[in-house]
């Protein structure tokens, strides 16, 4: 009777073990999942952040492109281009020419119309500005743009219109200053400079907008 009645009570130990395992085991599937739910979602936020941030991103780009200048596609300008201009360049160590296509950018159809008229004289006073120039002049591309500005005055020039003369670029004015300066050191020169005087405004802004070159070969 002894035996029989151990065998029930070893089976009421071995009940709670095996019930303690599944609690251990469904403990461990909980945070399993748990830890699975919480990295899900955080990858959820930084996701929903990130696009955020992109949204944001596109609205400034959207809006810095709104601020930008837009053509004003109602009223185009009217370009009128001119013939090709063949020079021989100012170089003393070499025979150089230019080849350059010009366009003038106008205000207007009527004005370019009245510049036609004109165009004798405006094609003298380019061939006058070409004719001074070297070809370390007008390879880099300061030269260019002053070359740009000293056209677009004299054409404005030839029909009455006066307009200011353009500031060279800043490297060649700092070595024209600084060569100035010291050839007055050498002279000895202590007298004190003159005040510049202030340059006038243009009465009226300059209707030939821009100059811009076609073509640009120089041999």
């Amino acid at each position: 009777m002894s035996a029989a009645a151990a065998v029930p009570a070893d089976a009421g130990v071995a009940a709670p073990a095996k019930k303690g395992k599944k609690k251990l085991l469904i403990m461990l599937v909980v945070g399993v999942l748990a830890l699975l739910l919480a990295g899900g979602g955080a990858v959820f936020m930084m996701k929903k952040k990130a696009a955020t941030h992109a949204a944001e991103d596109g609205d400034d780009t959207v809006a810095s492109a709104e601020h930008r200048a837009k053509p004003d596609l109602k009223n185009p300008p009217t370009f009128l281009p001119l013939d090709p201009f063949v020079v021989n360049l100012s170089d003393k160590d070499a025979d150089r020419y230019a080849q350059i296509g010009i366009t003038l950018e106008v205000a207007d159809t009527k004005f370019g119309e009245l510049l036609k008229a004109y165009m004798p004289a405006i094609r003298n006073s380019i061939l006058l500005i070409l004719a001074q120039k070297s070809s370390a002049d007008l390879l880099d591309r300061p030269g260019k743009e002053l070359l740009a500005g000293q056209i677009q005055r004299e054409a404005a020039r030839v029909m009455g219109i006066e307009v200011d003369e353009p500031e060279a670029p800043a490297a060649k004015a700092t070595a024209k200053d600084s060569a100035k300066d010291e050839a007055k050191a050498k002279e000895g020169d202590d007298e004190e400079k003159p005040k510049a005087k202030k340059r006038k405004a243009p009465s009226e802004p300059n209707p030939i907008r821009h100059v811009h070159f076609s073509n640009f070969i120089i041999q």
